[in-house]
């Protein structure tokens, strides 16, 4: 596959779908386009997902939280909702998933990075199942920025 278009999804775009765009960019490269979006986008990335994600090298506040109009249109090669059901309308992809993974906005420090490492095994394995050529998990940590460009 050349380069795989994935978008995440789930409510509010501060959290989960911002953290699974994170990881997708950090464990591919230039592998994959991703983008993350809410149907009901709250305008800011959460500061505990920033700071969350700063622990393993990667700056997300650089990113915006977006409504799913603001994302570039398809075709995407998978579409990922993160738990949100009939709160996410459907976007047309090759593959289809969702994810329930909790909103960690509520959770403790301990539970916030739980919810967080979930989301990056299961990016790696999104990743790997549409057999997208990219480095080892955690390779990129260090020196992960943002979006590209950024």
């Amino acid at each position: 596959m050349e380069r795989a278009r994935l978008l995440f999804v789930c409510v509010e775009n501060s959290c989960r779908s911002q953290m699974a765009e994170a990881f997708a960019r950090m464990l591919a490269g230039d592998g994959v386009e991703a983008s993350s979006g809410g149907s009901r986008p709250s305008g800011v990335v959460n500061p505990r997902a920033i700071e969350s994600m700063a622990e393993l090298g990667y700056d997300l506040g650089v990113h915006r939280s977006e409504g799913l109009d603001d994302v570039s249109p398809g075709p995407f090669d998978a579409v990922v909702t993160m738990g949100c059901g009939d709160a996410c309308p459907h976007v047309p992809a090759r593959q289809r998933e969702d994810w329930r993974v909790e909103d960690p906005k509520d959770l403790s420090p301990e539970e916030f990075r739980t919810v967080r490492n979930d989301i990056r095994r299961r990016v790696a394995a999104l990743l790997a199942e549409l057999g997208v050529a990219g480095v080892a998990p955690g390779a990129r940590a260090a020196g992960a920025g943002g979006p590209p460009g950024a």
